[in-house]
């Protein structure tokens, strides 16, 4: 079990391995903030070389998700997807603190291309209906983001479908049986297109990218705002976003700083 720095530091968790490690990586050391690891490349935890009072936790980007509801962080690096699926009352438990501008990525409704007339949101209603009609029985519709789907359903008004939990490769289920379409994340849509997968008209659900979150629920006092705020401005962020950021993550402190 991994333990977390009990000082007063400021605690910073980002992705342990892959390409977004590296994008963190390489977007702070152009902002003058050089990521380190404590012991090599196995250690979890690290610093900010150019930066005293900041400790480093490297994690997967779900554990920081996790781990900001938890408040044992007080700001994470992980995809803005992993966030709205993984933290019920997103906007109670944590803030957007900035963009990153990498990791870009799209929720997306995915139907088989030989569905030659279903091209839009309609078109899948209308499909939908049919399919309880004739089959007696929903259609299914394999995700691994359950959360996500089910909030984008009910504010469209869509009901007659059963969604699938999906824990290995989503576009995969339609062409095996599990289900008759997909909710999936995607960059290029190269692997839908594989599978024989295609992009609806308006059917893009979240738009996702890596970004710094700030956790409400963890034990912020003045030095570790003071950090954020000195972050905030070397990553370029404006006084007035920083400070607005500072603002929301006081509003939702249970004692007074």
């Amino acid at each position: 079990m991994k333990k977390f720095p009990m000082k007063n530091n400021l605690i910073i968790a980002i992705p342990n391995k892959g390409r977004l490690e590296q994008d963190t990586q390489k977007i702070f050391s152009s902002h003058n903030m050089e990521i380190i690891r404590d012991k090599g490349d196995r250690d979890y935890r690290g610093k900010i070389l150019e930066l005293t009072g900041v400790d480093i936790v490297f994690l997967s980007p779900k554990e920081i998700t996790l781990e900001l509801l938890k408040g044992s962080i007080d700001l994470g690096i992980t995809g803005l997807d992993l966030v709205h699926e993984n933290i019920y009352d997103t906007e109670n438990n944590v803030a957007l603190a900035h963009n990153l501008g990498f990791g870009f990525a799209d929720i997306v409704i995915a139907v088989p291309v030989s569905w030659i007339d279903v091209i839009s949101l309609e078109d899948l209603e209308d499909v939908i209906y049919d399919f309880r009609l004739t089959n007696k029985k929903r259609l299914r519709i394999a995700t691994k983001y359950p959360k996500i789907s089910r909030e984008f359903f009910v504010n469209k008004g869509f009901s007659d479908y059963i969604l699938v939990d999906s824990h290995g490769a989503t576009e995969g289920a339609p062409a095996y049986g599990a289900s008759e379409i997909i909710i999936d994340i995607t960059s290029t849509g190269s692997t839908l297109k594989a599978n024989q997968l295609k992009r609806l008209d308006s059917g893009t659900i979240l738009k996702s990218q890596a970004c710094i979150f700030a956790s409400f629920n963890s034990a912020w006092n003045k030095s570790k705002l003071d950090m954020l705020r000195e972050i905030l401005g070397l990553l370029e962020v404006s006084k007035d976003s920083a400070a607005n950021i500072q603002s929301k993550i006081l509003s939702f402190q249970k004692k007074p700083l």
